[in-house]
């Protein structure tokens, strides 16, 4: 359950980020279908669990790892423009070792944001955005 309320904690902060921003864009989450318009540049995010564990020999903690991912998906052909400055946006609101909670689960970013190879097709270039997580409850 814990993976499904640290996915709310980022789905959360995307949200509000997008709220602020001049140039607001559509996030589509895990299992939502979304059709473009034309020339549009749009957001999937969602996270990769990993396995959950358990470091003690009561069996009384649980932790939590995994990979939170935001695709960038612009129109093919637009080059970098577009990716690049929400690149550095999602880089400053997702800092190294930024702890965040909802309840009794605090989840911290482990890894710095990394930014993966643009993806190219047909007629969208798609960048990967993503850090990884950890949680740990008693």
């Amino acid at each position: 359950m814990s993976h499904a309320i640290i996915a709310s904690i980022y789905e959360a902060k995307l949200i509000a980020w997008n709220a602020v921003r001049s140039e607001k864009m559509k996030i589509v989450f895990e299992n939502t279908a979304y059709t473009p318009a034309a020339g549009e540049t749009y957001m999937r995010a969602f996270t990769i669990p990993g396995d959950t564990a358990s470091n003690t020999l009561g069996g009384d903690h649980r932790l939590f790892t995994g990979v939170f991912q935001v695709s960038i998906i612009a129109p093919a052909g637009t080059g970098k423009a577009k990716t690049n400055p929400i690149v550095a946006e999602l880089t400053a609101l997702f800092p190294l070792y930024a702890r965040d909670s909802k309840g009794a689960v605090t989840v911290v970013i482990m890894s710095p944001v990394d930014q993966g190879p643009g993806i190219t097709g047909d007629s969208n270039y798609t960048v990967p955005v993503s850090f990884l997580y950890r949680a740990d409850t008693n």
